[in-house]
């Protein structure tokens, strides 16, 4: 098996650090509900997490304009902001493999499509902040409205080499994201995403457990 040289890891946060379902698919809910639209199971909702919030709204409930997505999201953020963003719980073990990665030296920092502002407190809230050199996010003048800028956004902050750059991830946005920039990509299989997925998108390496992604970089 390669071992992974790179120095500096990006971590995606939904489905990847934290597993953030529950508070996502009851915000969706909630937002159907204020909207006027058809409450769907969480069962049918789980492809909302992971992907950029409106791109799901726009193709999976037929929105068709952005005055309409603009207000779906608000009404989405309302329960969000407040108690959705909580309803979260740290994947077991996370915190040992980010212990284990900064004893090795690695410089980490999270690259993800949430709100940059949400991410900190996610984070925060869950005692892992202080692992991270960098939490990059979207935010609301930026327009970081998709991986691949988030990722470039991440490693300008860190005045970052590509070559000297990982990033872990648990759907396809996070792989094609780092492969567009010319960053190779680990799929973690722990999350919201499938080895097929990960196969179809090219990931460079898929590993099973936190403890299995250490271990591609001891």
């Amino acid at each position: 098996m390669k071992k992974w040289q790179q120095n500096i890891v990006l971590f995606d946060l939904d489905g990847t650090l934290t597993d953030s379902a529950e508070g996502i698919i009851r915000s969706v809910q909630h937002m159907q509900e204020k909207t006027g639209r058809e409450v769907w199971e969480a069962e049918k909702l789980g492809f909302i997490v992971g992907p950029p919030l409106r791109d799901s709204f726009r193709d999976a409930f037929g929105m068709k304009t952005e005055e309409e997505i603009d207000n779906a999201v608000a009404v989405f953020r309302e329960r969000y902001f407040s108690v959705g963003l909580f309803e979260n719980a740290v994947y077991p073990g996370v915190k040992e493999m980010l212990e284990e990665l900064k004893k090795m030296g690695k410089r980490l920092a999270v690259a993800t499509s949430k709100h940059e502002s949400t991410a900190v407190r996610i984070l925060t809230h869950f005692g892992l902040a202080d692992y991270f050199e960098v939490i990059g996010g979207d935010a609301p003048e930026a327009n970081r409205d998709n991986k691949t800028k988030v990722v470039a956004y991440v490693l300008e902050r860190m005045n970052a080499e590509k070559s000297d750059v990982a990033m872990v991830g648990d759907r396809k946005y996070d792989i094609e994201g780092a492969h567009a920039l010319g960053v190779e990509a680990i799929g973690v299989l722990y999350g919201y995403g499938s080895r097929e997925e990960f196969a179809a998108c090219g990931a460079d390496a898929v590993v099973e457990t936190p403890a299995q992604l250490v271990e591609l970089f001891r």
